[in-house]
């Protein structure tokens, strides 16, 4: 019979940062295990190797953004996961969203970006924002479900999203991108509203 000060312990172990994604699917194994043949227990064991997860948790982070030496933007994440699986590149995931401010030379706020979830991949420069993402500046406001910074090209991608204009002129864009400031937008195909004045032409 396990004594109180063993169970403290094992408890304790359970809670220590990175641990409870590890035991979790240990457990999950466990009951994997139970009902498999011998064959499966062989596949299983080669499908564990491959889904095996390294992840360090940080909470509250501060993230920059730079660009030869200047801060070109900086944000905020209440959860920052860094993950080393087994074979693969290192990412880090945001589960609980992340806002981005983006920076002027000044560091004036000129524009922002919010997401309730980002990843982002290392090795391919890409960071992905998702669900209920959110841009605004001073010429537009996108709403969308995907967006994508590659560092390489320097632009923002989404498949679909909703350009709203200051005056209220809105437009469906799909192939949405923009550089970096959303000075301007370039999209596909698409279709919206827009307001003329009524001296328009005279």
């Amino acid at each position: 019979m396990a004594t109180s000060s063993n169970l403290r312990s094992k408890i304790s172990w359970l809670k220590r940062p990175g641990m409870i994604v590890s035991a979790a699917m240990i457990f999950t194994i466990l009951l994997s295990f139970a009902s498999c043949g011998e064959d499966d227990l062989k596949k299983a064991a080669k499908l564990s190797k491959k889904i095996s997860l390294d992840t360090n948790r940080t909470l509250g982070v501060d993230i920059i953004y730079s660009d030869s030496a200047k801060v070109k933007a900086k944000g905020y994440a209440p959860v920052l996961d860094k993950i080393t699986p087994s074979n693969g590149a290192i990412f880090q995931e945001m589960p609980k969203g992340v806002k981005i401010e983006f920076l002027d030379e000044e560091r004036n706020v000129t524009g922002s970006i919010t997401s309730d979830y980002a990843i982002m991949k290392d090795t391919e420069k890409l960071t992905i924002f998702k669900k209920n993402v959110v841009v605004v500046n001073q010429a537009l406001t996108f709403n969308t479900e995907e967006l994508i910074w590659d560092q390489n090209k320097q632009m923002f991608f989404s498949p679909k999203g909703i350009v709203t204009k200051p005056d209220g002129s809105f437009a469906n864009a799909v192939n949405f991108s923009a550089p970096q400031d959303f000075s301007y937008y370039n999209t596909g195909s698409g279709y919206g509203e827009t307001f003329i004045e009524e001296k328009f032409g005279e």
